[in-house]
């Protein structure tokens, strides 16, 4: 089987082989240089855990409505009954409590074990069992966008003159989300993300900075501000609007990861690439991109007076930094960027020389250049490490 040498660009080739690790090492993202992928089209690998429907309800896709936009989605029947609140119970789904944290909340098991809801005190007809075609309409509901597909309704305001967050900073909210069957898909009591680094989808991000601190509100959001056209396997449904309760509880200032200690690096660093690896999956390659580069940032073994982490922390930093370039050379590759992807490639191996995933992708690049003399010793030098694939 004939391998292509980069994306785009087929008109040089200089490898040949029979087996499928060859393409796969230099064409699809991933944690181990040992662990091949099956296709990039199966996305970015993860330490762990399975790639594929991750479920992250806090990982947005891609959104913002436009002004013109109708509710054509959502057709008034003929005849609306609304079901009574006693049978129109909420429901979990499997799935509901996947979220990337930038903190610890309780765990997994503690949260499903339990049907309570989080806002007892306001189980309100609005939540329980009215239509979201009503609350669209709904003249008591406050418009966050122009289109009237992203709206809120105040339960319990905030203190007077309460402060509300400012794009770039952390804030903390408790939230819950269901479909229109009531089915409960996204929960957390303590849900922290960055407003403007898509740590969550564009209607978590756009109703936070409406709110007051200690505000209690209901959320109607369009799929367009959620999960649109994919929807998020397996609970959400394409084209699903969510309906949120949420209270802002905490604001403050984004922490400066130089400041951070080198586990929280690690921890905070990972969940950003694994939200890229989300979008990967989705074939967002520019959010997927943008995502690995903010994970970048944080795994950094700086520290704020200039100097290193100690030795055996910085090493674990370099691993995974290693890791998140090789998904962003990958990213860069779907999106034609082949000068960014042989910068990043080269990154790689000014960290890893050994790395034989960067090594093929960079000798790869190199002979789509013309640059037949380098591609070749490195391709030489990757395959030495990989015996096993063929080269003519």
């Amino acid at each position: 089987m004939e391998t292509e040498l980069c994306p785009g660009e087929h008109e040089k080739r200089v490898v040949e082989t029979n087996e499928p690790e060859l393409k796969q090492a230099y064409t699809g993202p991933g944690d181990k240089d040992s662990q091949k992928e099956k296709e990039l089209s199966h996305g970015p690998q993860q330490e762990d855990t399975e790639p594929h429907g991750e479920g992250d309800p806090r990982i947005e896709c891609q959104g913002g409505g436009n002004a013109g936009t109708t509710l054509n989605t959502f057709p008034v029947p003929e005849k609306t009954e609304t079901p009574c609140v006693e049978e129109r119970k909420l429901k979990k789904t499997l799935s509901f409590v996947k979220t990337v944290r930038f903190c610890e909340t309780e765990s997994v098991e503690d949260r499903e074990s339990s049907e309570e809801s989080l806002f007892p005190d306001h189980e309100m007809v609005q939540w329980i069992s009215s239509s979201f075609v009503e609350l669209f309409l709904a003249e008591d509901w406050e418009d966050i966008t122009d289109d009237r597909l992203l709206r809120k309704k105040v339960l319990a305001p905030g203190p007077q003159k309460a402060e509300h967050p400012a794009w770039g900073q952390e804030v903390t909210v408790k939230m819950q989300g269901v479909l229109e069957d009531r089915s409960v898909v996204e929960k957390d009591r303590k849900l922290v993300f960055v407003i403007g680094e898509g740590d969550v989808n564009q209607a978590l991000e756009e109703c936070a900075i409406a709110m007051q601190q200690d505000e209690i509100t209901l959320l109607l959001a369009d799929s367009q501000y959620t999960y649109g056209l994919l929807g998020r396997e397996p609970d959400i449904p394409a084209w699903a609007p969510l309906l949120y309760q949420l209270q802002l509880l905490n604001i403050r200032e984004k922490p400066d990861p130089l400041i951070l200690p080198m586990s929280d690096r690690i921890r905070i660093g990972n969940q950003k690439r694994e939200r890229g690896n989300f979008h990967f999956q989705r074939e967002e390659y520019s959010m997927a991109t943008r995502a690995y580069w903010m994970a970048l940032d944080v795994l950094t073994t700086r520290t704020k007076d200039g100097g290193n982490a100690v030795l055996e922390e910085g090493e674990e930093v370099q691993d995974y930094r290693v890791k998140c370039l090789n998904n962003l050379a990958a990213a860069q590759l779907k999106l034609e960027q082949y000068d960014d992807a042989l910068h990043t490639s080269r990154d790689v191996l000014s960290l890893d020389p050994q790395n034989v995933k960067a090594l093929f992708r960079t000798g790869k690049l190199l002979s789509d250049k013309s640059e037949y003399g380098e591609a070749m010793e490195i391709l030489k030098k990757a395959l030495k490490l990989e015996p096993s694939t063929k080269v003519r």
